[in-house]
């Protein structure tokens, strides 16, 4: 029994689940868990709660582990169930069952937890299966309508199709930053920049959270930045560079780009490597910001051209990077016209 609470690697894991029962279908295909910078794809691993299919990012995910004694912490938050320290590192886990039904939900023996790692942070999640990996493209990704995602309240960044079932891919960071708000952006760091001169270069940024968007959109207009450009998506942000490129007055319309990884229809990657691959607007700074940035994001980022990577609760950091990377393209830009 001891051996089975070890912890087991992504995909070794689903090598254990798939001998133990039948019905898990893991896609294998490259060594290893990343997938080929900027091709648009995502690997799901998909689970269940209550019977319900869910979905995670791969990325995000560390490893699984089967579940095990949890200590509770005293006025944590109802979703939290405590900590546990399975080797030399406390880690925080969140009963998900609980988070999305409201309810107290049995602790089964078969349970499992999902450890993540993402903002810098490593936290647990339990669920009560993994039922595999699947590999599909961003393009495949519906963003939920607001019928369904409560507009900033929703926790659905997506629903895939998987291996015949509908998965609902949740938005951890947006749990996490619910259940601990500190963890998420803070304001405050761009606050403490005292006055800071008006710019207005044209920014565009590609970001599908609402909530998220929002808050950067404040803490920039803070930092002094009036001309900010949004949209929800990296095909949305494609879509309108694609089509300003060719104008004679390009770099009167964009000076910058800021995108997430995650988003659906078209991820941060590919859409770095399809403006870094153009003749014109390979010209422009791209920052990669997002939750996914690691050792390993930064040399697929790094590969792409991203100029800068930044982890998405770095704010003042972010609008640091801003003035150099637009002095800099300031400076690059005079005579290319």
């Amino acid at each position: 029994m001891e051996a089975r609470k070890r912890l087991f690697g992504v995909k070794a894991c689903c090598r254990f689940l798939c001998q133990r029962e039948e019905s898990v279908k893991v896609e294998k295909g490259k060594e290893g868990i990343l997938l080929e910078s900027g091709t648009n794809e995502i690997e799901i691993m998909k689970f269940t709660i209550q019977g319900e299919f869910y979905g995670i990012n791969v990325a995000k995910v560390k490893e699984i582990m089967m579940a095990e004694k949890v200590k509770a912490m005293p006025h944590a938050h109802p979703a939290v169930e405590g900590i546990f320290k399975p080797r030399d590192i406390l880690i925080t886990v969140i009963d998900l069952g609980f988070y999305l039904t409201d309810e107290c939900l049995e602790h089964k023996p078969r349970d499992l937890f999902i450890v993540t790692n993402f903002n810098k942070m490593t936290v647990a999640f339990r669920v009560q299966s993994i039922e595999g990996i699947s590999r599909i493209s961003w393009n495949d990704i519906q963003k939920p309508d607001k019928t369904l995602s409560h507009g900033e309240e929703g926790v659905a960044t997506g629903i895939a199709q998987c291996a015949g079932e509908l998965v609902t891919i949740l938005d951890f960071e947006k749990i996490v930053a619910e259940i601990a708000p500190e963890t998420t952006i803070q304001l405050s760091e761009v606050d403490q920049m005292g006055d800071r001169p008006i710019c207005n270069s044209p920014l565009v940024i590609a970001e599908d959270s609402i909530l998220l968007q929002k808050m950067i959109d404040e803490a920039l207009e803070r930092a002094g930045f009036t001309n900010v450009k949004n949209f929800n998506n990296g095909q949305e942000a494609w879509d309108y560079l694609d089509s300003i490129k060719g104008d004679s007055d390009l770099y009167d319309k964009v000076n910058l780009i800021i995108t997430d990884i995650e988003m659906p229809k078209m991820d941060g990657h590919r859409l770095t490597k399809l403006v870094k691959d153009d003749s014109r607007l390979k010209y422009l700074p791209v920052v990669i910001f997002s939750s996914l940035i690691d050792d390993q994001m930064r040399i697929k980022g790094a590969a792409l051209g991203a100029d800068e990577q930044l982890t998405k609760p770095e704010i003042g950091n972010l609008v640091h990077v801003i003035d150099k990377l637009l002095e800099r393209f300031e400076k690059n830009i005079e005579g290319k016209e």
